[in-house]
């Protein structure tokens, strides 16, 4: 069979554990991953989680940061990351920068609010912008997980844009019906949420039931 990946792309945003989630998930779903770490995000990426992330050291360093909770305690998830082609940024002429390049979509995880403007706008200014244009002209799937707060007007213009594009938005914010105890509840959740939009099963947070306080936790 042909490998037709997903492209997950990482912006500068605060909120790589959110990335790393998606990223797993989406490994352990056995599919196969094209991506994107921008140049602004490998500073946030070094900033949160103290890794530096490298082109000739992608997939050591891929490994590494995957392979870290959402609290940052190392070793606390095993993946395989073989099934991950790795593009750099600035590389324009990437396979995902065409539209005859197959894929199933696009995850922008988490999107900052300037590559957000990028894509409405059209800009194309690194392969994360170029690919997301591809993705919407294609009529492929591309979900946005915005990371911002507050959103000012010009932003929220740039968001429906993109849903009027055919883009899908969905907020990096988490919720508690779910039974959160641990930072990486939250974090799945989020993730969760963006693999429902891509249509790709997971197991990451307790769905609703209907029922009242089943999220809740109780002393003895």
């Amino acid at each position: 069979m042909p490998r037709t990946p997903w492209i997950v792309g990482v912006s500068g945003a605060s909120g790589t554990p959110y990335a790393a989630a998606v990223l797993r998930a989406l490994l352990d779903a056995g599919e196969s991953v094209d991506l994107v770490v921008s140049r602004a995000s490998r500073l946030t990426l070094l900033d949160e989680t103290g890794i530096s992330f490298r082109d000739a050291h992608w997939q050591a360093d891929l490994r590494e940061w995957l392979s870290r909770g959402a609290d940052g305690k190392p070793d606390t998830f095993s993946v395989d990351v073989e099934a991950v082609r790795h593009w750099s940024a600035g590389d324009l002429a990437a396979g995902p920068s065409s539209g005859s390049y197959p894929t199933k979509g696009m995850l922008i995880v988490p999107a900052s609010t300037a590559s957000v403007a990028g894509v409405a706008l059209g800009l194309s200014k690194d392969l994360l912008q170029r690919a997301a244009s591809v993705t919407l002209k294609e009529d492929r799937k591309l979900i946005v997980a915005v990371r911002e707060t507050p959103l000012n007007g010009q932003t929220l213009r740039h968001l429906v844009t993109l849903d009027d594009a055919g883009a899908t938005v969905v907020p990096a914010s988490p919720a508690f019906y779910a039974g959160a105890t641990h930072i990486q509840d939250l974090v799945d959740f989020v993730a969760g949420r963006v693999l429902d939009a891509a249509g790709v099963p997971h197991r990451l947070y307790r769905r609703w039931q209907g029922e009242l306080g089943g999220g809740a936790h109780r002393d003895g």
